[in-house]
């Protein structure tokens, strides 16, 4: 059922009737659980991806992303009721839907540099099967000022915009908890090229999101949204981690003044710490940066600065526990606990521990390394070993805040390790407990001295 020109309400109903069908063009970690809640809502829904295992899994029912709550039920249940199939043909689901939604990784350099060669691949293929009265929508996060780029080459397909219909909805997502964050946590952001394609896009998601939805006055203005989220999060926590520093130098601890700062209500400092990793917030920055003509835009370019110099802090900071004791980085053991990202997610783009690792060999240190998600298959592709206790280990470094990791056991790390050390980049341990134990525990704004 074609929708554009339609009522938001009679959307909603045919929706919830199953007589809307939408292609989702990515079943990634973001692409999957948007297919799969729509199915759960009553759509018909075809996921296309390029992987052939990806699309077999999930036509069987099974879910190929790891660590997402619900998602496993929800794609078993979804492809059972035959509301939700996969396929590897972009041009057939195109044909037989009325919705195409994108939402393919975009990939980018450390400079923001992207390559959107896959979101215009899937422009082309749409193009092949696009009829009057579909719309497309991308989620996919681009620099201000991409989806309106995709208009020429749908228009390829011989209908001009206005008998289709294109819009931005920016995923608003983690890894981890897609299925909240799509339902119930944030309200959809939408832009769309007219009022007709707008009153049906909101229709379509204020289904599926208890929030609503926020509309915003064009596309290029519901692209910025997302932007400026994650512009936000790396410059505050750059200011976090800049304060930090200065805390280090007065002999104070940042968390302790954060934390009692943050009480006021117009005050939010973040949480400084070992750097910032994703695929997100180090690079939505350059979007803006590398697209300003006049503005100067040097504050986003030096937290960008300050960020990536937190690891190489981290490393500062473990040469300065190992001093303490008489002993140099150089042929020390060091265990680094976390390779990912972040806690909870097994995502290594960016992460701080890749750049500690290269650090310390520069200094020749040994490199041991643990993470409960990861394998010692992984460690090998760094270069590193792997290893599971504390054993004759000098410092430890905690790169990531996984939860076996604010669980460690400081008794075994206490009878272990050789040297009690632990050098905390997460902000996730008890200070005063590691103190009564006689370690030396540095960590992001907080050097004591004893």
């Amino acid at each position: 059922m074609k929708i554009l020109g339609l009522s938001k309400s009679t959307v909603k109903e045919y929706f919830i009737k199953g007589k809307i069908t939408f292609a989702v063009y990515g079943l990634g970690k973001m692409g999957l659980p948007l297919a799969t809640i729509l199915a759960n809502y009553g759509a018909k829904v075809i996921g296309v991806d390029i992987n052939e295992e990806i699309v077999k899994k999930i036509n069987m029912g099974i879910s190929h992303i790891e660590n997402e709550p619900e998602l496993d039920s929800l794609v078993k249940k979804n492809v059972e009721a035959g509301r939700l199939y996969a396929t590897n043909d972009g041009i057939y689901a195109a044909k037989k839907s009325d919705v195409q939604i994108i939402l393919v990784p975009t990939l980018a350099d450390d400079k923001g540099n992207l390559n959107l060669k896959s979101v215009f691949d899937i422009a082309e293929t749409i193009s092949k099967g696009l009829e009057k009265g579909d719309i497309v929508i991308t989620e996919s996060t681009m620099p201000p000022g991409t989806t309106e780029k995709l208009i020429p080459i749908l228009e390829k397909s011989g209908i001009k915009i206005g008998d289709f219909g294109i819009a931005h909805a920016p995923e608003r997502t983690m890894s981890g908890t897609a299925i909240r964050d799509i339902t119930l946590q944030y309200p959809k952001i939408i832009g769309a090229n007219s009022i007709e394609t707008l009153e049906a896009v909101k229709g379509i998601y204020e289904v599926i999101n208890r929030k609503g939805v926020i509309s915003m006055s064009s596309i290029k203005a519901a692209e910025a949204v997302k932007v400026f989220e994650g512009v936000y999060r790396d410059v505050n926590i750059a200011l976090a981690n800049e304060l930090a520093l200065w805390c280090e130098e007065n002999g104070l601890d940042a968390l302790e003044i954060i934390r009692a700062a943050n009480t006021q209500p117009y005050c939010h400092i973040h949480m400084p710490g070992a750097g910032v990793g994703g695929h997100c917030i180090p690079i939505y920055p350059w979007f803006i940066i590398n697209s300003a003509k006049k503005t100067n835009m040097e504050l986003l370019v030096k937290a960008r600065e300050r960020n990536d110099f937190m690891p190489r802090h981290i490393v500062e900071l473990t040469i300065k526990a190992l001093n303490k004791i008489g002993k140099a980085l150089k042929d020390s053991n060091i265990l680094i606990l976390g390779l990912t990202f972040r806690g909870g997610v097994k995502e290594f783009r960016k992460s701080p521990a890749l750049d500690i690792i290269k650090e310390l060999k520069e200094w020749g240190a040994k490199i041991f390394v643990y993470d409960p998600i990861c394998t010692p298959k992984d460690a090998v592709k760094l270069g590193v070993m792997w290893k599971e206790d504390y054993k004759d280990i000098d410092a430890i470094i905690i790169t990531n805040d996984h939860k076996e990791f604010k669980e460690l056991d400081i008794s075994l790390i206490d009878k272990q390790i050789r040297n009690k050390i632990i050098i905390d980049g997460r902000n996730i341990l008890d200070s005063k407990r590691l103190d009564k134990k006689g370690f030396i525990y540095y960590r992001v704004g907080y050097i004591p001295e004893r």
